[in-house]
């Protein structure tokens, strides 16, 4: 194995497979892509990128030991559902397989990049800066939120930041999330309900802090996020790092757009929040974006309409996955 192997686990979804991509773009193609393709779509991200070889994320511990010289890992491979309420599951998964890549490539040399996340900061009453040193003052959400948080809370107890990388994605939306079903980003999912009924069906607000459709997120586009996650491969900087595009957007602002690059008059409607998402939803969240900054990140933002009109007319509408010509 060449000492300039990438490894990119979850390289088959989302995240996983915009990193492979750039890195193509780049003119990397000595990866390694893990993941548990299952009964999935997800192997359809995988047919336009360029990558060495293909392993099953529980062969990979199996035979973690055959992969020393690696350069680098991305581990973006997790259960992404905020509504999984398999606590056990998520505790091996996002948590356990984490710890064991991270102490690997620590004690290997190996450059380790891995998916945190925004959720860790819950309802944002405890603020959303990227700090390492007083992670026991958030408060997840969910359990998705908690696995998370979970092993941050552990790479900082014991020394880690000095040189791995935490990414605290915030919303992210893109090509490449077909596979998701209902966690894709709403950017996806409306498009389809636009065609099928010709509008957008938005929660009603619960909070009497906001009207409706008026709280929102941090929205970042696929492509600005691979940026930013691929700037620390190039460093030795170690640390948590918010990566998302340092605004807030409503809902509505986000469906106007959706709307707007579909060449349709905006029709949005309001449906109520099932209950069991009512005491675990994040009415606002706003990636403090200083520390990567500081980190020598410079690329500027792709601002939110711009970005919606390059997905929706570039990818969701001629159907196309990133690396398609």
């Amino acid at each position: 194995m060449s000492n300039e192997r990438i490894i990119v686990t979850g390289g088959a979804g989302f995240i996983g497979s915009a990193v492979v991509w750039r890195l193509n773009e780049l003119g990397y193609d000595d990866i390694l892509i893990v993941d548990r393709l299952d009964e999935t779509d997800k192997w359809k991200n995988l047919v336009p990128l360029r990558f060495a070889d293909y392993l099953d994320a529980d062969d990979f511990l199996d035979d973690i030991g055959d992969f020393k010289g690696a350069k680098s890992i991305f581990h973006l491979g997790a259960c992404s559902s905020t509504t999984e309420i398999d606590s056990d599951y998520l505790i091996r998964n996002n948590y356990q397989y984490t710890k064991d890549l991270a102490e690997f490539s620590l004690a290997n040399g190996i450059r380790f990049i891995y998916a945190s996340s925004a959720a860790t900061y819950g309802d944002g009453s405890a603020g959303m800066d990227d700090g390492f040193e007083d992670l026991g003052r958030l408060r997840p959400l969910n359990m998705y939120g908690y696995s998370k948080h979970l092993f941050d809370q552990y790479a900082a107890r014991n020394g880690m930041f000095g040189s791995i990388v935490g990414i605290k994605y915030f919303n992210v939306f893109g090509p490449n999330e077909d596979h998701k079903g209902d966690m894709r980003s709403l950017v996806s999912k409306a498009f389809d309900e636009i065609n099928a009924t010709g509008s957008i069906g938005l929660f009603r607000s619960h909070n009497i802090d906001y009207k409706d459709g008026e709280f929102g997120r941090d929205f970042v586009y696929v492509k600005d996020a691979v940026e930013m996650t691929l700037h620390f491969m190039s460093t030795t900087t170690g640390g948590l790092f918010n990566v998302g595009s340092g605004r807030a957007s409503t809902w509505n602002s986000l469906a106007r757009a959706i709307f707007a690059a579909m060449d349709r008059a905006p029709n949005i409607c309001y449906v109520d929040m099932p209950e069991q998402l009512r005491g675990k939803y994040q009415y606002h969240t706003q990636a403090d974006l200083r520390r990567i900054y500081e980190a020598g990140y410079k690329k500027p933002i792709t601002p939110l309409a711009e970005a919606v009109e390059d997905h929706v007319r570039n990818y969701l509408v001629p159907g196309k996955r990133l690396g398609d010509r």
